[in-house]
């Protein structure tokens, strides 16, 4: 049986994840080569790392050769999904709407942000109509 995944990531283990999804299949090396400049992140710190994301059942890996080349095992998608759930579970009493009216009264959105918020809320409401009796 695979590990449990866990529900957040680390920002080293998200960091490693984000090249993953963007490049696809790499070997630590690459990974290592990878890393945008102004961050640094030491050969055997990825490996730790990503090890330790091939535990949390993140990653998979291969062998071609002596190398091990990793893969992603979870989308970027799912992967967000499960911190906003682990967030929504953790702060927010497994409630969504506690969790929007906390970023609706953040003062720094810009009307843009807003607008937008409105619209999928529209769009929300459009689809979630409750049947006429």
């Amino acid at each position: 049986m695979p590990p449990k995944k866990s529900a957040t990531l680390t920002e080293a283990e998200l960091r490693l994840m984000k090249i993953l999804w963007t490049r696809g299949e790499s070997g630590v090396a690459e990974l290592v080569a990878a890393i945008p400049d102004g961050e640094s992140i030491a050969y055997n710190s990825a490996l730790t790392t990503i090890r330790i994301l091939e535990k949390k059942g993140y990653v998979t890996h291969r062998q071609a050769g002596r190398a091990f080349l990793y893969r992603p095992a979870v989308a970027q998608h799912e992967a967000s999904q499960s911190a906003v759930q682990h967030l929504l579970t953790r702060f927010f009493g497994n409630s969504r709407e506690q969790l929007v009216l906390s970023l609706l009264g953040d003062a720094s959105l810009s009307r843009e942000e807003i607008d937008r918020l409105r619209t999928v809320i529209d769009q929300a409401t459009t689809s979630h109509k409750e049947p006429e009796k």
